[in-house]
């Protein structure tokens, strides 16, 4: 009788009331749809010209030179590392 009840009761919980999941999932829902309204209207709505200006080069003021694919030598990745490294002993040193 009380297995019964239990199976009963289960069955009622998982198939009548399946709104707590009906809200988590029109909350995803939506928020879908709004972040493609949004990429959408940016996209179409955003200014396409491309002028010198905008294709300049920026913060230095000279135009790049070279591959920005080049390597580095290993005494860069040294350094950072050890930079690293005395940076966060510093810190769990400090109070």
């Amino acid at each position: 009788m009380m297995l019964s009840m239990s199976i009963k009761l289960l069955f009622i919980t998982t198939v009548i009331k399946p709104h707590k999941y009906v809200i988590v999932l029109s909350y995803i829902l939506i928020s879908l749809i709004l972040t493609l309204i949004l990429f959408l209207a940016a996209y179409f709505l955003a200014p396409k010209k491309s002028y010198n200006e905008k294709n300049s080069a920026y913060e230095c003021g000279f135009e790049p030179f070279g591959d920005a694919k080049s390597s580095f030598d290993i005494q860069f990745y040294t350094v950072t590392m050890l930079f690293i490294i005395f940076d966060l002993e510093i810190a769990y040193l400090y109070p």
